[in-house]
Parts: C-alpha cells; sequence; structure tokens
C-alpha cells in the first residue's frame, strides 16, 4: 500500500511539472488535460483525501488559468456519485465549492454543488442548514444560467425557508420570480446569441420544465399565504395553477382545484378584486359539472339575505370533504370565517335595501343576537366596507350617508339639470304634435 502511495505522489509530482510548463507556456489546452490527467488519476488510485488536496493546490497555482479551473472543477463534480461514503462525499463537494467560490466562470457549478450540499443535509434534518447553504447564492445575477435551472433554485430557497417557518425571508426570495415568466412562449425565445454574449447554458435533465415550476411556485406561494388565512391570494394562486393547460385539459386534475378556488373565493372578504373574481368564475363552463359549487357562488352574487342556518346544513359535507380529503386544505378557521362573510353579505345586502332600519329588525335578519349585529356592523364600518352611524338610544341604523354642503348642492343641479331637459323635451313634442295636426286640418 505504501508502495502505491509512494508511485502515486511520483506519478502526481510529474504530471504537476507537465502542468507548470504547460501554464507558463499559457497553453490553455495542455493546461486543462494536465489538470484533468491529475484528478482521474487520483480517483483511479481511490485517494480521496490526495484528490481533495489536489484540488485547492492546483486552484491556488500562480497564474491559474480559469480554463484549467472551470475543467478540474466539472471534472471532479463527475466523481461525487462515485464517492465511497457520505463523508468522503460531502468533503469533495465542500473542496469543489470552496475552490469555486468567488469565482464568476464557475458560478454555475458552484450553485450546484450548494444544491447538492443543501440536499444531503436536509435528509441528514438539518434543515435550518440546509437553508442557511441556499440563501448564501444569488443565482439570478448568474447571466449564463438557464431561466428555468434559476427558477428551481429559488423555488428551492424558498422550499427550505418555508419548511423552517421563515415567512419573512421566503417573501423576500419569492419576490425574485417575476410571474410574466411562467406566461413566456418558449417556442419564441430561441434567438441566436450575439458575438460577445454569454452563451446560455442548457438546464441539466432533472430540471422540471417552466410549466411545472410554475405549479411548484404557486403551490409554494399557497403554502405561505395559508400561513396568515390571506384567503383571496390563495384563491389567485389556485386559478394560476387552474390555467396551466395541462391541468385545464384533465377534469380529473382541474375539478379538485375548482372547488377550491369557490371556497376561498367565498371565504375572501367583499373587494372589487374578489367581486371581479367571483363573476368570471361564475361564468366559468367547468362549473357547471360541481352545481353545488356554482349555487354557493350565485348566492352570494344575489342581493338577498342568505340564511346561515340553511347554508351550512346544504354545504356542510362538501366543507367536512374539502376538509379531510382534498389535502385539508380549509383549516379549523375556515368555518368561522365562513359565517363572518355570510354575515357581511347580508348586512351589505340590508344595507341597499334600507336607509334607515332598528338594531332589532336587523339582528332578526340576521339571526343574530342584538350585541353581535352591533360587533359585526361596527367592525364593517371600521374596515371602511360599509358606511352607516348607530344611534343606540333609539336603536336605530342609519345607512344613507351624510353629504357635504358642495355634495347636495351637486346633487340640487343635477336635478334641475334633468327636470329642464324634461320640460324642454314635452314642449318639443307638444309643438310636434301641433305641426302634425296643423298639416292635418290644411290638407
Amino acid at each position: 500500500m505504501e508502495g502505491d502511495s509512494t508511485n502515486l505522489d511520483a506519478q502526481i509530482e510529474s504530471l504537476l511539472n507537465v502542468e507548470k510548463q504547460m501554464r507558463l507556456a499559457s497553453d490553455v489546452a495542455g493546461t486543462r488535460k494536465a489538470v484533468i490527467d491529475i484528478v482521474e488519476l487520483c480517483y483511479k488510485a481511490g485517494a480521496w483525501k490526495t484528490l481533495n488536496d489536489q484540488i485547492v493546490l492546483l486552484s491556488k497555482r500562480r497564474g491559474q488559468l480559469k480554463q484549467a479551473i472551470t475543467a478540474m472543477v466539472q471534472k471532479a463534480m463527475e466523481y461525487i456519485d462515485l464517492t465511497p461514503d457520505m463523508d468522503t462525499r460531502i468533503e469533495l463537494i465542500k473542496t469543489l465549492s470552496s475552490v469555486s467560490a468567488g469565482k464568476i466562470y464557475v458560478e454555475i457549478e458552484r450553485a450546484r454543488l450548494i444544491k447538492r450540499l443543501a440536499k444531503i443535509k436536509e435528509e441528514q434534518g438539518k434543515i435550518e442548514e440546509a437553508a442557511d447553504l441556499m440563501q448564501e447564492v444569488a443565482v439570478e445575477t448568474f447571466g449564463s444560467m438557464a431561466k428555468t435551472e434559476k427558477i428551481a433554485f429559488i423555488l428551492e430557497q424558498v422550499r427550505l425557508c418555508l419548511d423552517r417557518q421563515d415567512y419573512v425571508r421566503a417573501q423576500i426570495l419569492s419576490r425574485k420570480i417575476s410571474t410574466r415568466v411562467f406566461d413566456a412562449d418558449p417556442s419564441k425565445e430561441k434567438k441566436k446569441p450575439k458575438e460577445g454574449d454569454n452563451i446560455v447554458q442548457d438546464a441539466p435533465a432533472e430540471i422540471p420544465s417552466l410549466l411545472e415550476l410554475k405549479r411548484i411556485y404557486y403551490e409554494l406561494m399557497i403554502r405561505y399565504y395559508s400561513h396568515n388565512n390571506d384567503y383571496l391570494e390563495i384563491c389567485r394562486c389556485y386559478k394560476a395553477i387552474y390555467d396551466i393547460p395541462a391541468i385545464k385539459e384533465d377534469p380529473a386534475k382541474w375539478t379538485p382545484i375548482l372547488r377550491k378556488i369557490c371556497w376561498y373565493l367565498v371565504l375572501a372578504p367583499c373587494d372589487p378584486m374578489q367581486s371581479s373574481l367571483l363573476n368570471s368564475t361564475l361564468e366559468d363552463k367547468n362549473l357547471s359539472e360541481i352545481p353545488n359549487f356554482r349555487l354557493l357562488l350565485k348566492q352570494l352574487v344575489t342581493m338577498e339575505v342568505i340564511q346561515w342556518t340553511s347554508l351550512w346544513t346544504f354545504f356542510k359535507e362538501e366543507y367536512e370533504n374539502e376538509k379531510n380529503l382534498h389535502g385539508g386544505a380549509l383549516g379549523d378557521k375556515a368555518a368561522e370565517d365562513l359565517k363572518l362573510r355570510v354575515i357581511e353579505h347580508n348586512i351589505l345586502v340590508v344595507s341597499k335595501y334600507y336607509s334607515r332600519i332598528t338594531l332589532k329588525r336587523l339582528a332578526s335578519l340576521l339571526c343574530l343576537s342584538l350585541q353581535e349585529a352591533e360587533k359585526h356592523l361596527s367592525d364593517m364600518v371600521n374596515s371602511k366596507s360599509l358606511i352607516a352611524k348607530i344611534d343606540r338610544p333609539m336603536g336605530v341604523v342609519s345607512f344613507s350617508t351624510a353629504q357635504d354642503s358642495n355634495g347636495i348642492l351637486n346633487s340640487w343641479a343635477t336635478n334641475l339639470e334633468k327636470l329642464l331637459d324634461l320640460v324642454e323635451k314635452s314642449c318639443h313634442q307638444i309643438h310636434k304634435e301641433t305641426m302634425i295636426h296643423k298639416a292635418v286640418l290644411k290638407a
């Protein structure tokens, strides 16, 4: 064994001399070949420690050529999967990533190495370490990395942050991906690189397609928004997944997603974005396949008071199904929020039909106690989704808005204009009738 190592050292020494001569002569091809020969020699001898030492040594030699370092790192990366045990593998990855740190010409290789190392750490249950490792790399600045590989890398960073419940950093990282990227047509992008441009490398085979990445991105965003119950954003994420061609074509795939879109639409507080999504979903032909949900959305659009008890009796089974069978999408809070949305809808309906109403009557219409009705009404006024005043001693709610003097004068002016218009039209009609009548008499 000792003879082997002496022999190996001698072989490496002679190759190092060759490498030195080539390097000093600035012979790119020769230096590259000598460096690769040394790496291959160490691998064939199974001397992993020597391999690590030689990689560091070669990278630090004076005036070392970029092409030689790139070739050496790429060659050594092929041996990662061939290492005899996990410790050797981690050691080799660490050596290669430290050699390629800060060197632009091997930045892609370094990103891939870090990703490998983070995966190993995650498998060992060290989520914190894996997330910290991944965060060091800013792939969005890499000019020669394929777009899909960049997105896949950032999504991995986001996923690890969500796994360690670091929601703030997950959001910051997710903003590095522009959603417009997913809507781009890849067939139109194959333009020839100009002279002097960085040639973009092709993504490795294991990187998913752009549409698959779109699905992963929105699923991660759903996890992020679920943590603070942002129902409208969750609904928009499901809507984006629903629009992916592969899902739109397969009823088995789109049905559960459309169900979720409907649930989250109903759970989202009423605002312009929610109502436009609600109307566009109602126009979707696929909704007729799940009539119960069509009915649910229809009730929210119709300006009529919804009876909470009958609604819940009808939809309780659907809700339990969604909660237990379909990936447990709806949390425990969802049932309370659903009731709250129905109450808000009912208050808005009442405000449309009444300018003044007693609290007692309002409470009976909403099927609530006086205190609850007053609380919900106050909450809606606070959130600026409704304008109302409560006269508590009289127990009367007034929905009419107090206008300022300008508003009153403007409405008077408009009314006068309308009145004068009508008078003018009437005069015109009378004049016309008289003219016709005269013409008939003359005849």
